[in-house]
């Protein structure tokens, strides 16, 4: 039998790790992120490969967001469940691609600090990285966000605010990155952050009251009749043929 109240902390912890390892490795290669600031080989290596580690280490708590959430979200829609998933999988996955070629910078200023065209190979690294966020956190997330959302919503298994919230921001956030790919909006501007503030509120929102109240017993209790029921129903089929 599932303990519906460790599954909720333990979705409510991954989320944290995630924010915590996300904006840690960022404050540590951000600066190199930005063509216009960044001087070849002024970042530490070491902080380049500690950056590159947190944000292994998001991915990883991704994707352990998802398997805390999919035994009890699977009784409302196994599909949904199921789904987010392997959205969520797919995300961390395109995350830990975009890792890849900030680490060859260190190969470059290594090896290849003054020779021609490096500036160039340099910028391209920098830039698969920039669209890997934009596909994975970016695109993907919104619509895992709205997976998720739309399956809570419909369970009840949270407070009614936390899925509408999440239906708003995947969706906006999903809309920002779609700006970001087309060229319209900057990566980094102020309207960016203004479009992902509903969906790390979204988080927030969701991972605190999973961890300090877990899925509302009312519709655990509504769940868990339905597939009584429906297990029945088809016991009783079996044993008619």
């Amino acid at each position: 039998m599932i303990n519906t109240r460790n599954s909720a902390r333990a979705a409510g912890v991954f989320y944290l790790i995630t924010w915590i390892t996300s904006i840690l490795g960022l404050a540590l290669y951000g600066p190199i992120l930005n063509h216009t600031t960044y001087q070849f080989g002024s970042i530490a290596p070491g902080h380049i490969k500690t950056g590159a580690f947190l944000e292994i280490l998001a991915a990883l708590a991704n994707i352990g967001t998802s398997l805390a959430l999919y035994p009890i979200v699977k009784r409302a829609s196994s599909s949904f469940a199921l789904g987010y998933v392997v959205l969520r999988t797919l995300e961390a996955s395109i995350m830990m691609v975009g890792v890849l070629p900030l680490l060859a910078l260190l190969t470059m200023n290594q090896d290849l600090p003054h020779t021609a065209g490096a500036r160039g190979i340099q910028s391209a690294l920098i830039a698969i990285h920039n669209f890997s966020f934009i596909v994975g956190p970016g695109l993907i997330c919104g619509v895992n966000t709205m997976t998720l959302a739309f399956a809570l919503h419909r369970s009840g298994l949270v407070a009614r605010f936390i899925p509408r919230l999440g239906l708003f921001g995947g969706a906006l956030v999903f809309v920002s990155a779609t700006l970001q790919l087309f060229g319209t909006i900057h990566q980094v501007s102020n309207a960016t952050v203004l479009m992902t503030i509903p969906v790390f509120a979204w988080e927030i929102s969701l991972a605190s009251f999973l961890f300090f109240k877990g899925f509302k017993p009312a519709a655990l209790n509504k769940l868990d009749l339905v597939t009584t029921s429906s297990t029945s129903t088809m016991q009783e089929l079996v044993h008619a043929k």
